[in-house]
C-alpha cells in the first residue's frame, strides 16, 4: 500500500509523456532537404533532421555548399525539443547547437497540404529571424519559400525542396 503513491505518480507521468509524443500535428519532423538562396550568397544548403526514436527530441544538421566563399562549408548540429500542439495547433521547437547557436521555431499545418513558419535563431553572435510557408505535393515530398534577415547582413528569400520519411 505504501507503494501505491509513486507508483500512481509514475504512471502519470508516463501517459502525460506519452500523450505528449504522440499527438499528432500533421507536420513532419523526419526529413532532409535542399536549399537555394536567390539572393545574398546564392548558394546551397543541405540539411536533416530527425526525431530519436519516438520522443519529441530532435537531432539536425546542415552545411552550405556553394556560395560565397566565407560561406561556403558552414555546418551546424543541434539538439532540440519539439513541443508539439502548444497553441492554436502550433509546434515549437527549442534548439541549442554548435557555433554557439540556439534557436526557437514554430510551425502550424494549415490545412490544405500548407504550412507555416517563423523562427527566431542566433549562431555564434548574430541573430536571425525567418518566417516561411510550404506547400506539401505528397506525403513524401515538399516545396517552401522562406524569408529570413539576420543582424548586419542583407536579408535573403530560400526556396527548399524536402523529402519526408
Amino acid at each position: 500500500m505504501k507503494h501505491i503513491l509513486p507508483i500512481l505518480t509514475i504512471t502519470t507521468l508516463a501517459a502525460a509523456a506519452s500523450a505528449q509524443s504522440a499527438a499528432a500535428s500533421g507536420l513532419s519532423y523526419n526529413r532532409v532537404g535542399l536549399t537555394y538562396a536567390t539572393n545574398g550568397t546564392k548558394g546551397y544548403s543541405l540539411d536533416a533532421s530527425a526525431l530519436i526514436g519516438s520522443s519529441n527530441f530532435l537531432v539536425e544538421a546542415s552545411t552550405t555548399i556553394g556560395g560565397g566563399t566565407s560561406t561556403n562549408g558552414t555546418d551546424n548540429v543541434s539538439l532540440g525539443y519539439v513541443f508539439k500542439n502548444v497553441a492554436f495547433g502550433s509546434d515549437a521547437t527549442l534548439s541549442i547547437g554548435s557555433n554557439e547557436s540556439y534557436g526557437l521555431n514554430i510551425r502550424k499545418d494549415l490545412g490544405a497540404n500548407f504550412e507555416a513558419n517563423v523562427g527566431y535563431a542566433r549562431v555564434a553572435h548574430v541573430n536571425g529571424y525567418a518566417i516561411g510557408v510550404a506547400y506539401n505535393l505528397t506525403k513524401q515530398y515538399q516545396v517552401g519559400v522562406e524569408y529570413s534577415k539576420a543582424s548586419g547582413s542583407s536579408s535573403t528569400t530560400d526556396i527548399a525542396i524536402r523529402y519526408n520519411f
